[in-house]
């Protein structure tokens, strides 16, 4: 303590007659004495502290690197779509563009928006129009956008098929995923379908759940058009996998399967919609907003806005096309000899959809509405055994067929390489988590 005492005099004394050269010594001696500790009774001189505010200046480096940056989306047409609508959902804001793709007259396919096909569009990040891309037939329609404005051509398509893989996991949605991995959103909701007899991805989608996809995807002059269809795919929902594989059994004609040849369909959708949200469930007792009465609600009301495809939920015979009270526009299919659905407030039907015409499973028949004793746009869904409603969220569905033992070999030989690739992608998935 004695000679730390001194010696910190003698700095203080040498600092007063050599203040540079006191500065350069002190510091690594300081250091020492600041390990050692500092004793009891040392004299240090008192420092003041002064607190000093100048503005900085903010340079925007970030904001030239976002203006640059360029987001691709995918929307498929609705019945009654115009070109305003689809580039109000592919969030283009580009007084430019919609103006000439508005008034534009030579291009058919402008005036031809054929529901259920897909545009994608590339944009800014503040909504300009850098390109559009709508595959009608074998005809492209391509609008590019720079600085002297848009320029609009059509041309005959020649696509080239390409098979891509990747995978990712959920963090909040599966569009979000999928956004996330640069699927397209027909991607996603392949998935969703495909999945939809086991999954309900309404309910039972959780935080963490993964997928691995194979799909297509077609280029033109190099550059993606549209993506088609789903070859595999692996969704993990709650630690519980599903997987998947197109099989064509004969020609245009095929289905998904497990690996093991079980087919996923069942005979029965879960839900006529791709997507949703349950604004009714099934029930012995709701007050029904219109009558203002308590009664039982024997279906499923699903909200979504007008205008969304609604599809059969099996192969069926049209019963019912028509204006039925307060079901409003009506759809009810008969299935085999005891199952019947109906599809309820809809704002219209498919294009030569009638009485008598036989459906597929997966077809889109009509469009959600809000005609007869409904507050709002939805659908209105019963699923009928024997004429008796069920809870088409409870009850079992019947099981479709699975692969027949003629085909059993040929199954194998395509199952086999997919099965090698999505378990590849799987262990890859988790390498990158990890």
């Amino acid at each position: 303590m004695i000679l730390a005492q001194k010696f910190a005099a003698y700095l203080r004394n040498f600092a007063r007659r050599h203040r540079v050269v006191a500065t350069l010594v002190a510091l690594p001696c300081l250091g020492v004495i600041v390990t050692l500790g500092i004793a009891p009774d040392t004299l240090l001189e008192r420092l003041q502290v002064k607190t000093v505010v100048e503005e900085l200046p903010l340079v925007p480096h970030a904001a030239a690197s976002d203006a640059a940056a360029t987001y691709t989306r995918e929307e498929r047409i609705q019945r009654g779509d115009r070109i305003s609508d689809l580039l109000e959902r592919l969030q283009v804001r580009d007084e430019g563009a919609e103006q000439l793709l508005g008034h534009y007259k030579q291009a058919r396919s402008l005036h031809h928006l054929v529901p259920g096909r897909t545009v994608r569009a590339v944009t800014t990040a503040d909504g300009r129009l850098v390109n559009l891309r709508y595959l009608d037939d074998d005809n492209l329609l391509a609008v590019d956008c720079g600085e002297q404005g848009c320029k609009v051509r059509e041309e005959a398509a020649q696509l080239e098929r390409r098979v891509l893989m990747k995978g990712a996991e959920i963090r909040q949605s599966l569009f979000g995923a999928t956004d996330a991995a640069g699927l397209s959103d027909s991607i996603a909701i392949q998935l969703a379908d495909i999945f939809s007899s086991d999954i309900d991805f309404h309910r039972d989608l959780r935080k963490g759940d993964r997928f691995s996809v194979i799909y297509e995807v077609f280029y033109n002059r190099g550059e993606a058009v549209r993506s088609g269809r789903v070859l595999a795919a692996e969704f993990i929902n709650q630690g519980k996998p599903f997987n998947a594989v197109w099989f064509e059994y004969a020609p245009k004609q095929g289905g998904y399967y497990s690996l093991d040849g079980k087919n996923l369909r069942k005979q029965f959708l879960r839900t006529p919609l791709e997507f949703s949200r349950i604004t009714s469930g099934y029930t012995n007792a709701r007050f029904h907003p219109i009558l203002q009465r308590w009664g039982a609600h024997k279906g499923i009301d699903y909200g979504a806005p007008t205008g969304t495809r609604v599809k059969a939920t099996a192969d069926g015979v049209v019963d019912i096309a028509g204006r039925q009270g307060g079901y409003g526009n009506l759809i009810v299919l008969r299935h085999q000899s005891k199952y019947t659905t109906w599809y309820g407030h809809l704002s219209g039907f498919a294009k030569g959809l009638h009485k008598g015409k036989r459906v597929m499973q997966g077809e889109v028949i009509g469009f959600v509405g809000a005609t007869g004793l409904a507050t709002g746009p939805h659908l209105h869904y019963e699923f009928r055994v024997g004429d008796v409603q069920q809870n088409p969220l409870r009850v079992a569905m019947p099981e479709a067929p699975p692969i027949t033992a003629d085909q059993k070999a040929r199954f194998a030989e395509l199952a086999r390489p997919l099965g090698e690739q999505l378990g590849l992608l799987r262990t890859t998935n988790l390498a990158r988590l990890d």
